[in-house]
């Protein structure tokens, strides 16, 4: 089945830099001052805002500078269930 609202790789970059920037105002950091809590060089982390690139060791240090860290938590965390039937033996376990 296609999922025809499923949001494409470079929507979803978009979309994450966009809410990093919003979270970056919000606590009143310049790219720099962000930069060096992140620890990374302020060409990388400008690249990021600009253009979603970014290694993910990175993008988790920009969380834990922004207070974001438990956001991490939850990627990957949502189980894929091929038949409802999974999902009733999960719940009976």
């Amino acid at each position: 089945m296609i999922d025809l609202d499923q949001k494409t790789p470079y929507e979803i970059v978009v979309e994450v830099s966009k809410r990093v920037k919003k979270r970056r105002k919000e606590h009143g950091f310049t790219q720099a001052q962000l930069a060096k809590r992140a620890g990374m060089s302020l060409g990388s982390y400008k690249r990021f805002e600009q253009k979603g690139l970014i290694a993910f060791d990175s993008l988790v240090r920009i969380g834990v500078a922004l207070g974001c860290e438990d956001d991490f938590d939850e990627l990957f965390a949502k189980r894929h269930y091929a038949s409802i039937q999974e999902v009733i033996d999960e719940r009976s376990a």
